[in-house]
């Protein structure tokens, strides 16, 4: 198999399952909040029936923030195995081409920090307004 598409396909496939990753938080978090804005707990005779609809999709949230690293990590591992990989194939040790492939594959990480460090803060904003919900319910 052709190095050059193995480093395209790891490069491309996981830059774009991050940032689509990226897109869903956003796009739920959004969501949720325009549902928060006009949710009336009066509403609810149930306390369990208020926690299904405010909790719907949270968890997903959740999961992309925990999850977004170990995507951006599995990157970096498999461009430092390209890179090792094809360094031994051609036997060229440039320290240059070394360097350069090495911070292309760094940027794996960094993107899955940019996807989880959002989606934490959407997530626990998220958690903290169906607190105040369910005490409104409690308290009404």
């Amino acid at each position: 198999m052709n190095i050059e598409f193995m480093k395209m396909a790891v490069d491309y496939g996981i830059l774009v399952l991050l940032l689509l990753m990226g897109f869903i938080a956003l796009f739920i978090y959004i969501e949720r909040l325009l549902f928060y804005k006009n949710l009336d707990v009066n509403n609810y005779d149930k306390k369990q029936l208020l926690e299904i609809e405010l909790t719907n999709n949270t968890s997903i949230v959740a999961s992309i923030a925990s999850n977004s690293v170990y995507i951006g990590l599995l990157g970096t591992v498999l461009g430092i195995l390209i890179t090792f990989y094809s360094m031994g194939e051609t036997g060229q040790i440039d320290v240059k081409i070394i360097m350069t492939s090495l911070a292309f594959a760094l940027k794996a990480t960094a993107l899955g920090l940019v996807v989880a460090i959002p989606s934490m803060m959407f997530y626990n904003h998220l958690a903290r307004i169906i607190e105040v919900k369910i005490s409104l319910f409690e308290a009404k």
